[in-house]
């Protein structure tokens, strides 16, 4: 009984170790991802919105051309395009799927650079950067249970996108920072939760040994993670952008 007892106890630390290997590798590819994405992101806009081609998307007067209209709701469309298909989709599939989203994204955020300067985007970036770092950390170490917040969240995010649309129309100074400080805690929150999502739905797989299916799950927590980065950059960039 003692010998047996030893070898279930060795196997199930073997297990557990297997396990974490793969999550760190997991989480790698995760955020590797997701900086690929960043990186395209970044040079689409900078490239952009340094140069004449902003003209086709902005006019003169700092108003949206009808491309601009349909650049600025592409990505919308395309998340909402890509979680329908994405068990449709090969691992290869979907990651080109998210450079392609990167760049489109890259396209829509290239006025920034028309409108604020360089340093405060530089500035905003950077403290981005730390506090979606330590959410994110907080989100991968934490014991606390934070599934409880998603449904809340998610419901949060899309009144947020009706209030945000809305705004475009009536243009209200006051709705826009309500906007603004509700949404960095809503997006502020969803950094910690996809983070341990992501975790815990490998936790969960991980036995099944389904390559495929992680490499997509790998794909989605990039495309959450990034999203997440990206609204908390551009609520602060309120904040913190000076203006041009």
């Amino acid at each position: 009984m003692a010998d047996y007892q030893t070898i279930r106890t060795v196997g199930a630390s073997a297990g557990t170790a297997q396990i974490d290997a793969g999550l760190r590798a997991h989480m790698n590819k995760v955020y590797g991802l997701m900086s690929v994405g960043m990186l395209l992101t970044g040079g689409v806009a900078w490239a952009v919105g340094t140069s004449d081609l902003l003209n086709v998307l902005r006019t003169p007067e700092g108003g949206m051309t009808i491309v601009g209209w349909a650049v600025m709701f592409a990505p919308l469309l395309m998340v909402f395009a890509f979680g329908a298909a994405i068990n449709r989709m090969s691992f290869s599939a979907a990651q080109l799927f998210f450079y392609a989203f990167s760049a489109v994204m890259g396209l829509s955020l290239a006025w920034i650079f028309k409108a604020f300067t360089g340093v405060s985007i530089a500035q905003t970036f950077l403290v981005t950067s730390i506090a979606f770092a330590s959410l994110s950390l907080y989100g991968y170490t934490t014991k606390r249970d934070l599934s409880g917040m998603g449904t809340f969240l998610m419901m949060g995010l899309v009144g947020l996108i009706v209030a945000s649309i809305i705004n475009i129309f009536i243009a209200s100074s006051a709705m826009a920072f309500a906007i603004t400080v509700i949404g960095l805690l809503i997006f502020a929150g969803l950094t910690a939760y996809d983070t341990q999502r992501i975790k815990t739905d490998y936790i969960a797989h991980a036995a099944h040994g389904d390559q495929e299916w992680l490499g997509k799950s790998a794909v989605m927590g990039a495309l959450s993670l990034y999203m997440n980065f990206i609204n908390i950059f551009m609520f602060l960039l309120q904040f913190m952008g000076n203006r041009e």
